[in-house]
């Protein structure tokens, strides 16, 4: 059975990675910290486990890029709200247990990742949530096909993300992980 850690990045350039956490420290700063950031949760997270796949974005010079390691599988995010690219990537990878995160929380180690896994063997889905009221994994069987309305009507980057979206998938078994806070902004850095 083959699980995949699915890692949403892009591509670190000033004014298009963390901007709030740019209008903080500058552009050029929350860019670097995004770069080096990215390198080390990819380092970190490296298992024989699991498959790690990039969902790249901007697509094109993503899936180009030489920022990122060329031995990971890249997958292009393409278009849509944040909800619509999540989707796509869940859909797209193989069946078995597929779990997602951002590249921006530096707490993620390989055990929260492991016990995301195990928590999928009981629950259909799992969250790590997040302080502010989103979460920085989700991950699912993929036994079967993933829930039609799987974040629809879902207000993004507000306190209210992680329970929108739970209301997207009635009636699934769902597991929990360890809270973990995501970057930003200036604050997030120093907690």
């Amino acid at each position: 059975m083959q699980r995949t850690l699915v890692i949403m990045v892009k591509e670190p350039r000033p004014g298009r990675v963390k901007t709030r956490l740019g209008r903080d420290i500058g552009m050029v700063g929350a860019a670097w910290w995004f770069r080096h950031q990215t390198r080390s949760l990819i380092r970190r997270l490296r298992d024989p486990r699991w498959q790690i796949v990039l969902a790249v974005s901007p697509d094109r010079e993503g899936l180009n890029s030489r920022i990122w390691p060329a031995d990971l599988s890249r997958a292009a995010q393409g278009r849509g709200d944040l909800g619509d690219r999540m989707g796509r990537m869940l859909r797209g990878m193989p069946k078995g247990p597929v779990c997602l995160i951002g590249a921006d929380i530096p707490g993620i180690t390989r055990s929260h990742i492991a016990r995301a896994f195990k928590e999928l063997g009981r629950a259909q889905m799992v969250f790590g949530p997040a302080p502010d009221g989103g979460y920085w994994l989700v991950g699912a069987q993929r036994y079967s096909p993933l829930p039609k309305n799987l974040f629809r009507d879902v207000r993004w980057s507000t306190e209210n993300a992680l329970a929108d979206t739970l209301a997207s998938v009635p009636g699934c078994r769902v597991a929990f992980l360890d809270q973990l806070r995501d970057v930003d902004t200036v604050a997030d850095l120093k907690t």
